[in-house]
C-alpha cells in the first residue's frame, strides 16, 4: 500500500510548501510528490529574466519581478485546477503578496502605485475559478542561523552577494506572515526535526501522517 492510500490523502489534494529561502522547499516538494504519486509544481527560478537584475537593484526591478512571479504562479494555479489536483507545489502564491511585494512596498523599493497595481491584480486572480486553495500549506521553519547556513551551502551566486540584513528581514517577515495566515489549513514543520537525506523513508511517512491529520481535521469541521 502506498502512503497516499495508507493515510487517506485525497487523490485531488494540493499540498503547498512554504518558507523562506534556504529551508528546503524544493527537496520537500520532490520527496512528498514521489511518496504520494503526485505531480510537482515549481517556481521558475533558473529562467527568470529579472532575478539577477533584482538582486542588483531592488528598487528598479522589484515590481517587474513580482509581476513575473505572479503571472507564472497563476499559470500553475490554472494548470492544477485543469488537471484536477494531485500536486505538491513549491512555494505559494500567498507568499508573493503577503511577504515579498509587501516588504518592498514597506521599505520604499516598490512605489505605492506599483504596489496597489500589484495587489489589485492579485485580488482579481484569487476571485477566478482557476484558483484552487491548497488542501494544506506546509510551513518549513528554522532559526535564522540555520537558514543562512543553508543559503551559503547552496552556493547560488546572486544569493551569496545579498546582504545578511536582507535574510534577517525576510526571516522575520515570514514568521509574522505565517502567524496571521488563515487562507487554508497549515502544518508547521521545523527543519531540525526531520532529515530527508539520511532517513527519507521514516521522515516522509511521519510527515504524510501529519498531513493526513490536518486534512482530516479540516474535513470534520
Amino acid at each position: 500500500m502506498n502512503l497516499r492510500a495508507k493515510y487517506n490523502i485525497p487523490e485531488n489534494a494540493i499540498i503547498t510548501i512554504a518558507g523562506t529561502v534556504g529551508v528546503g522547499k524544493s527537496t520537500m516538494t520532490k520527496t512528498l510528490a514521489k511518496a504520494l504519486g503526485f505531480q510537482t509544481s515549481f517556481e521558475n527560478v533558473d529562467h527568470n529574466p529579472y532575478l539577477d537584475k533584482f538582486y542588483a537593484d531592488f528598487e528598479r526591478w522589484s515590481f517587474h519581478l513580482q509581476i513575473y512571479f505572479l503571472a507564472e504562479r497563476f499559470k500553475e494555479q490554472k494548470r492544477m485546477f485543469e488537471t484536477g489536483g494531485g500536486f505538491v507545489q513549491d512555494r505559494s502564491i500567498y507568499e508573493d503578496t503577503g511577504i515579498f511585494a509587501k516588504m518592498h512596498a514597506d521599505k520604499g523599493t516598490m512605489t505605492k502605485v506599483d504596489f496597489e497595481t500589484y495587489t489589485s491584480l492579485f485580488d482579481a486572480m484569487v476571485m477566478t475559478p482557476f484558483f484552487p486553495q491548497p488542501s494544506v500549506l506546509i510551513y518549513l521553519e528554522g532559526s535564522l542561523e540555520e537558514v543562512i547556513s543553508r543559503i551559503h551551502e547552496r552556493g547560488r551566486e546572486m544569493e551569496q552577494k545579498t546582504p545578511t540584513s536582507y535574510w534577517e528581514e525576510m526571516h522575520g517577515r515570514y514568521e509574522n506572515w505565517i502567524n496571521q495566515f488563515t487562507a487554508c489549513p497549515v502544518l508547521r514543520l521545523n527543519i531540525k526535526d526531520y532529515d530527508l537525506y539520511k532517513n527519507e523513508e521514516q521522515a516522509v511517512e511521519s510527515i504524510v501522517e501529519k498531513i493526513s491529520d490536518v486534512i482530516s481535521a479540516k474535513t470534520l469541521v
